[in-house]
C-alpha cells in the first residue's frame, strides 16, 4: 500500500501540472486535503502538520491562479521538510551542563515518591487526590478506570448520529460565552469541515473560550444530540489535531473516578504523565513461568493498556493480567491458610458415640433428609480429627441447618467439651434456644439455664441463653455456667464475645447468618477456647462458585440442598401497583383462614431514620385505611429491643394477623402459620435478599404465596422479577444476584472478609480457577514462598496469612 503522506504529494504535483485547476482529483482538492487530514493525522508530525494547517488554512476553489500555486509550492515544502527533518538535519552537540534541579528531583523518584513530584501537582491538588486514595505515584498509576468512553468513531459531521459517542474533526469558526436557558451560562462554539457545520455548548463551563481560537484544528468527542431539528454536541472532550498519542479524544478514552475540585481532564493528564515517566520502573511479581503459561502481559504493558488501551481487545486483556495478579494474591492466602490449618494439630477430636448418636436421630419429631444426614455425617467426620474443623454449611431457609448444628454440639457435649453458637440478633438467639429445647425434649422452655436429660446421653447438660439483653443475676449465672463448664451448650449473641465471657473448655464453636459477622468476631469467639475450637458456620445465603473459592477459599463446604417432605413451594408474582388492593383483598382471605402475612416496606438506603418513618406512615396507613378490623404490628430498625422482642412474641403466638415491616425480618423470624408476604417497592431489594424474604412464609406444609411489588417499568427490573417468579433455586438467584450488584452489595456488608477488587470480577470464574490452579503449584512447590523469584508474591501476599485480607488489600497487584 502507498504512503498516504507520499500519495498527498504525487496529487499535490500532479495539480501544479496541471496548471492548478482544480482536477487532480475528484470532487476537488480542498475536500481531498481536508478527508486527508481526517483519516491520516497521526502519521503527521507537529512540525509538518503545522506547516501543512497554515498551508491549506485558505479555500482553494476560491484562491486565484497564483495563490493556488503559491499554495502548492508551500504545502509541497512542508511535505519535503518533513521527510528530511528527522534524519538530514542532525543537530550540533550541545556540551553538557549540571542537571537542573527539577532534572536531580526526578532522578530521585521512585513509585513511592508523593504525587508531588509529577509537574502540575500542588500541595492542595494532592490534598484532593488523596480523596481517592492516592498519596504516591504508584497510587496514582493502579488507580485504574472503571470504565472507557469509546472516541474511536471518527467521522465526518454529516456523517454523525444523534445518540452515539463519535469524534469529529473540524476547524473553529467561532467561540464565546454564551447564555443558555434563563440561568446558566456556558460556552458557545460553531466547528466546520467539509461536510458541514456543528454546534458545539459546554454547559456551566465558560472557560473553555480561553482555550480554544478560531482557526484552530480541534478533535472533538462526545455525544450527539438533536436541539430542534439541529444536531450538536454537549459538553465534549477536545484537544488540538496533531497530537501523536491523544488523551481525551479519537480513542477509548479512560473514565476515573472523581472527587471535587478535581476535573476529568485534570486527572487524565496527570495519571498518563505518570504512567508515561514511571510504569517501567515497575516490578513484576509474577514469575514469568506463570506469565509464560498463562499468556499473560509484562506487568509495565498491562498498565498502560489499561489506562489507555489501543482497542477494546487490548483492554481486556490488560485487565485479564491485572485480575489473575489479584486472585492469585487471595488464592495463595486462602490455600495458605488451608493448608497450615490441615497440617495443625490440638483441637481434639470430638466423638458421638454411635449408639448415642442413634438415639438422637431416633429422638427426633421428624425424619432427616438424605441431604441432612449426608451433611451431619461430614461434619462429624470433621470433628473426629485432632485437626481444627472449618466447615461452612449452606442450606435454604427451612432446610434444617440446626438440627445439623445440634449433633455437631452434641457430639463436643459427648466428649466433655462445651459448645457455643452465636447469632446476630436476639430474635434469632432465642429462637434457636426454643428449637435447642425442643429438640432436646423440654419445649416448656424456662430461664437461661435449662437442665436437660437426653435419654441418650449418660448425663444431664444444661443449655443457656446469653443475650445484651440478659442482666444482673441471669446474666452472671450464665457466665458464671460457661466458666465452671457447668454449662455445656451455650446460644447467644455478641455478648459471647465480651471480655467477661470466659469457658472451661469450649471446643465447638457455630457462628449462624456468619456473614453478618466480621472475621474478627468469628476468630474471638474461637479464641475463647484454650486449645484451637472447632468451627462450623453456617449461612442460609446460597453462596456462588466464584465466593466459595474466594472468600470461602479456606473453608470445607457443606451444602443442604433438598428441604423437608411436605414443604411446598412457594408460589410467587410480581404484581403492578394498580393491583395493590387486589392483593390486600389475597392477604385478607388468608387471615380469614387463620393464616398470618407479613408486609414488607421499600427499602431506604440513605437513611435508617428515614426508613423508619415510611414503614411507620405505611403501618398506620394499612391499620387507618386498608385492614382497621385486623390486628397489625410494626417491626424497623430503630424499634428498641425490648418492643421489638414484644411484637415478635405476638406475631409468633398469633396474637397479631399482619406484621409490617422493614428488612428486619428478613433474618430469623420463623412464624409457621404465616404464609403471604407482600413486599413493596421490589425493584430495590437485591434476588438473595427477595429470596430471604420468600423464605420466612415456606416453614410449614400450608401453601404459601409471595407477591412483589414494583412500580418500576424498566427491562432490567422486569427481567429480574421474572427470575423470581420463575425459579425457586436459591443458588441460581444467587449467582445473578451477584452478577448484577457485587460481593458488597450481594451480602449488604463490607464484612465478607475479600479484599477490595480493583480490577477483578468476581464474575472472572475462569481466572479464578486458573488463579488457584498456580497457587496450589506454587505452595506444591514453595510451601512457604521462600525461593528468591518468589520473594515479591510473599511480600503481597503475606498480610492474607498474617494480618488479614484488610492489610493485604493495601498490596493487591502494587
Amino acid at each position: 500500500m502507498d504512503d498516504p503522506v507520499a500519495t498527498l504529494k504525487k496529487i499535490l504535483a500532479l495539480e501544479r501540472d496541471r496548471g492548478c485547476n482544480n482536477t487532480a482529483v475528484i470532487g476537488g482538492l480542498n475536500a481531498y486535503i481536508l478527508r486527508f487530514v481526517q483519516e491520516n493525522y497521526r502519521l503527521l508530525s507537529s512540525p509538518l502538520f503545522a506547516d501543512l494547517r497554515a498551508a491549506i488554512s485558505g479555500n482553494y476553489d476560491t484562491l486565484s491562479m497564483a495563490e493556488r500555486r503559491n499554495w502548492l509550492d508551500a504545502a509541497l515544502v512542508a511535505l519535503e521538510i518533513d521527510r528530511v527533518r528527522p534524519s538530514k538535519q542532525p543537530q550540533p552537540k550541545r556540551q553538557a551542563s549540571a542537571p537542573s534541579q527539577r532534572q536531580r528531583q526526578i532522578t530521585s523518584v521512585t513509585l513511592d515518591s508523593s504525587v508531588t513530584a509529577l509537574a502540575g501537582v500542588s500541595n492542595a491538588r494532592a490534598t484532593k487526590l488523596a480523596k481517592l486514595g492516592v498519596n504516591s505515584l504508584r497510587d496514582l498509576i493502579f488507580l485504574f478506570p472503571h470504565r472507557y468512553n469509546d472516541f474511536s468513531s471518527v467521522r465526518p459531521i454529516a456523517e454523525l448520529r444523534v445518540g452515539e459517542e463519535q469524534t469529529v474533526l473540524a476547524s473553529v469558526w467561532t467561540v464565546a460565552a454564551t447564555q443558555i436557558g434563563r440561568s446558566r451560562r456556558g460556552t458557545e462554539a460553531i466547528i466546520a469541515d467539509e461536510t458541514g457545520t456543528l454546534r458545539i455548548l459546554w454547559w456551566g463551563n465558560e472557560y473553555v473560550k480561553n482555550q480554544i481560537k478560531p482557526g484552530t484544528w480541534l478533535a472533538l468527542s462526545g455525544k450527539v444530540t438533536a436541539f430542534r431539528g439541529r444536531l450538536q454536541m454537549d459538553s465534549p472532550e477536545y484537544e488540538a489535531i496533531g497530537s501523536e498519542d491523544p488523551t481525551h479524544t479519537q480513542r477509548l478514552v479512560p473514565v476515573y473516578p472523581l472527587t471535587e475540585g478535581l476535573g476529568a481532564r485534570t486527572l487524565r493528564r496527570l495519571v498518563k504523565q505518570a504512567v508515561d515517566a514511571f510504569a517501567g520502573l515497575m516490578p513484576d511479581q509474577l514469575p514469568e513461568a506463570i506469565r509464560e503459561r498463562q499468556k499473560l502481559w509484562p506487568l509495565p504493558q498491562a498498565v498502560r493498556q489499561m489506562h489507555y488501551p489501543d482497542d477494546t481487545e487490548a483492554a481486556e486483556a490488560a485487565r485479564r493480567r491485572l485480575a489473575f495478579d489479584e486472585l492469585l494474591l487471595i488464592q495463595l492466602g486462602v490455600l495458605g491458610r488451608r493448608k497450615a490449618r490441615q497440617q495443625s494439630a490440638g483441637a481434639g477430636p470430638l466423638s458421638f458415640p454411635q449408639a448415642a448418636f442413634e438415639g438422637f436421630i431416633g429422638s427426633l419429631p421428624f425424619a432427616l433428609t438424605d441431604a441432612q444426614q449426608r451433611v451431619i455425617g461430614e461434619v462429624l467426620s470433621d470433628l473426629a480429627k485432632d485437626v481444627p474443623m472449618s466447615r461452612l454449611l449452606e442450606g435454604d431457609v427451612g432446610s434444617g441447618k440446626t438440627v445439623v448444628a445440634l449433633a455437631a454440639m452434641l457430639a463436643a457435649v459427648a466428649s466433655g467439651r462445651q459448645a457455643a453458637l452465636m447469632a446476630p440478633t436476639e430474635l434469632l438467639a432465642e429462637q434457636h434456644f426454643r428449637t435447642l429445647c425442643s429438640l432436646l425434649g423440654n419445649s416448656g422452655t424456662t430461664g437461661p439455664v435449662v437442665n436437660l436429660h437426653p435419654s441418650y446421653l449418660d448425663k444431664p447438660l444444661n443449655l443457656a441463653l446469653l443475650t445484651g439483653s440478659l442482666k444482673g443475676r441471669a446474666k452472671s449465672l450464665v457466665q458464671a455456667g460457661t466458666e465452671t463448664g457447668q454449662v455445656e451448650i451455650v446460644v447467644g449473641t455478641h455478648a459471647l464475645i465480651q471480655r467477661e465471657v470466659s469457658f472451661e473448655r469450649l471446643g465447638l464453636a457455630v457462628v449462624d447468618e456468619q456473614h453478618r459477622f466480621g472475621v474478627v468476631q468469628r476468630a474471638a469467639l474461637r479464641a475463647k477456647s484454650d486449645t484451637q475450637a472447632h468451627l462450623l458456620v453456617m449461612t442460609a445465603t446460597p453462596i456462588p462458585r466464584t465466593l466459595a473459592l474466594t472468600v470461602y477459599g479456606d473453608l470445607d463446604i457443606s451444602v443442604i440442598d433438598q428441604m423437608p417432605p411436605g414443604r411446598k413451594a412457594v408460589k410467587t408474582l410480581r404484581v403492578q401497583s394498580h393491583e395493590r388492593d387486589e392483593a390486600y383483598d389475597f392477604i385478607r382471605e388468608q387471615v380469614r383462614q387463620g393464616r398470618q402475612a407479613y408486609i414488607i416496606c421499600p427499602l431506604i438506603e440513605e437513611s435508617e431514620v428515614i426508613e423508619a418513618r415510611a414503614a411507620v406512615q405505611e403501618y398506620e396507613r394499612l391499620s387507618r385505611d386498608v385492614f382497621p378490623d385486623l390486628r397489625l404490628g410494626l417491626l424497623h430498625g430503630r424499634v428498641p429491643a425490648n418492643e421489638k422482642d414484644a411484637v415478635m412474641r405476638a406475631f409468633n403466638q398469633d396474637d397479631l394477623d399482619i406484621l409490617v415491616s422493614t428488612a428486619v425480618v428478613e433474618v430469623g423470624i420463623d412464624v409457621p402459620n404465616a404464609t403471604t408476604i407482600l413486599i413493596e417497592g421490589a425493584d430495590r431489594f437485591g434476588l438473595a435478599q427477595l429470596h430471604q424474604f420468600r423464605g420466612r412464609v415456606r416453614r410449614s406444609h400450608y401453601q404459601s404465596y409471595c407477591f412483589l411489588l414494583s412500580e418500576s417499568a424498566s427491562p432490567e427490573v422486569d427481567e429480574r422479577l421474572r427470575i423470581m417468579e420463575t425459579t425457586d433455586d436459591g443458588f441460581k438467584l444467587a449467582e445473578e444476584d451477584l452478577r448484577l450488584r457485587g460481593p458488597g452489595e450481594y451480602f449488604g456488608t463490607r464484612q465478607s472478609g475479600l479484599p477490595d477488587l480493583r480490577v477483578a470480577r468476581l464474575s472472572d470464574v475462569d481466572i479464578i480457577e486458573r488463579a488457584r490452579s498456580e497457587a496450589a503449584r506454587l505452595l506444591e512447590l514453595d510451601p512457604n514462598l521462600e525461593r528468591p523469584e518468589h520473594e515479591p508474591l510473599a511480600q503481597a501476599v503475606r498480610p492474607l496469612w498474617e494480618g488479614g485480607p484488610a492489610e493485604a488489600a493495601a498490596l493487591l497487584i502494587t
